[in-house]
Formats: C-alpha cells, sequence, structure tokens
C-alpha cells in the first residue's frame, strides 16, 4: 500500500512537468495561453530559426523576385535570433538543450518545398512563412509574458515586434500568391 502511494505521489509530482512539454507538443498551452517552459521555448524558437533559414534559402535559389527579398530578410533576422539565442544559452543564464537538426513536421515541409517549383513553390513557401509566423508570435508573446527565466522573458519581448513585422510580410506574400 505504502509503494502504491508513493508510485502515485510521484505521479503527480511528475504530471506539471510532463504537462507542460505535452501541452506545447499538443497545442494545448497555446489555445490556453499558458507559457512554455523555458526548455519547450528554447526548442520551439530553435527548430523555427533552422526551419526559417532553410526555407527561405531555399526560395533565395527558387522564389520570384518578391520571395527572393523576403528570404534574404529572413535569412538575416533568423540568423541572428539563432545566435542570439545559443549565447543565452552558452552563458548558462538559460538552462536548455538548443536542439541540433529539424524535427520530422519542419524536415517535412523542407522536403516537400525542394520538390516544388514555380507556383506550386511560391504558394506553399507563402503558406508556410504565414503558419510558421503565426506560431511564432504566438510562443514568444506567451514566453514574453509568463516565462521562468528572466533575460530569456526580456529577449522574447524585444524579439516580439520583428516577428510580428515578419508575419505583415509573409501575409503580404501570401497575398500576391
Amino acid at each position: 500500500m505504502k509503494r502504491t502511494a508513493i508510485i502515485l505521489g510521484s505521479l503527480l509530482l511528475a504530471t506539471p512537468v510532463l504537462a507542460q512539454s505535452v501541452g506545447e507538443k499538443t497545442g494545448v498551452n497555446s489555445t490556453l495561453g499558458i507559457a512554455p517552459t523555458t526548455a519547450d521555448f528554447v526548442k520551439e524558437v530553435a527548430i523555427s530559426d533552422m526551419f526559417e533559414i532553410a526555407s527561405n534559402k531555399l526560395a533565395e535559389e527558387k522564389g520570384n523576385a518578391a520571395e527572393k527579398s523576403f528570404a534574404a530578410m529572413m535569412v538575416t533576422d533568423h540568423t541572428k535570433t539563432s545566435t542570439e539565442l545559443k549565447a543565452l544559452v552558452k552563458s548558462g543564464t538559460v538552462k536548455a538543450q538548443v536542439p541540433s537538426e529539424l524535427d520530422s513536421a519542419h524536415q517535412s515541409k523542407l522536403d516537400k518545398l525542394k520538390g516544388l517549383s514555380g507556383k506550386d513553390f511560391s504558394s506553399s513557401f507563402a503558406s508556410y512563412q504565414v503558419d510558421a509566423h503565426k506560431d511564432a508570435v504566438n510562443l514568444f508573446e506567451r514566453y514574453a509574458k509568463g516565462g521562468d527565466t528572466a533575460e530569456l522573458k526580456d529577449w522574447a519581448g524585444k524579439t516580439l515586434p520583428t516577428l510580428k513585422h515578419h508575419l505583415e510580410m509573409a501575409q503580404d506574400l501570401k497575398k500576391k500568391d
């Protein structure tokens, strides 16, 4: 009986930690406006930046003039945020792991883009950019309001206006599609 109580107690204590990661993965945290954990935030930002850099480098090669102009800015800006995030983690201020490769969902989108050209590329690229930047704005807003690491929370707030501008630009790109 004691062993069962200990196991149940341990599970109850672990549940909030697990729920945060599961909540972030499933989108529940986003829907409820709950801030991600620092580990989830760092992971999501790093993967988002890697996807932005890779997909926009493709657009620099395959895109039309508007997409190439947009892509050049995205590569520059997301390389900057990626570097800043890595510096925060390396400094020891932020306790988290920075992933070094895309997750399967983002890799799948990138692989799809690699196989497209012309209007098909433009349509998918614009949609991915709008979706990615909506997700990023939501993620950064939630962390800036309720994150648990002060320096990272401050960085999220300072980065947010740029991401909102990126979203507006991506939406304009999609309208031209």
